[in-house]
């Protein structure tokens, strides 16, 4: 696997939370902004350390990557509320 597709896992992965917790809360809060925002230190970080550094060519993988964590968590956090019943997460 590439460098560039590495990373861009890994960006998934770290926003699967994040989209979860953003489901969960109402639009355009506090945190509802964190929640999308917190992940970008991480992302950024993740690119410094793999050597990918700024090129243009990139951005559309991790952004990408970025958006369907979000968006894969905030799915999970749908099917486990059908699933395990809204009152479980504390919501």
């Amino acid at each position: 696997m590439s460098n560039l597709a590495t990373v861009a896992v890994a960006v998934l992965v770290v926003n699967l939370p994040f989209g979860f917790w953003r489901a969960g809360v109402k639009r355009f809060t506090l945190p509802w902004f964190l929640a999308i925002h917190a992940p970008v230190p991480v992302v950024v970080g993740l690119r410094v350390l793999s050597g990918l550094g700024w090129q243009l060519s990139t951005v559309p993988a991790l952004a990408g990557a970025f958006l369907a964590g979000q968006f894969l968590g905030g799915r999970l956090r749908s099917w486990w509320e059908r699933r395990c019943g809204a009152g479980r997460l504390g919501s």
